[in-house]
């Protein structure tokens, strides 16, 4: 994408997933998202790319789950939101 840098923090990344910048550490320490620790003080940056890629594995991550548990049609389902 023009104008995206090639590395973000993570509270770019947080804003991103619209969650908090602690969930995405806890992603980036389970191993879940690919980044990188630069300087003295660590800091962490995730490449926008591994980032597109997170976000395309979740998708098929999900579409896999409703084909395994379809969604039932129930008078309970029927309650407006």
């Amino acid at each position: 994408m023009p104008g995206t840098p090639r590395f973000l923090t993570l509270a770019d990344v947080a804003e991103t997933l619209n969650t908090s910048a602690a969930q995405v550490y806890a992603l980036v320490r389970r191993g879940e998202l690919p980044a990188i620790k630069i300087g003295g003080r660590g800091q962490w940056r995730v490449e926008s790319s591994a980032l597109e890629d997170y976000i395309q594995h979740l998708y098929a991550e999900t579409k896999a789950f409703v084909a395994e548990h379809p969604f039932i049609e129930t008078a309970e389902n029927d309650l407006e939101v």
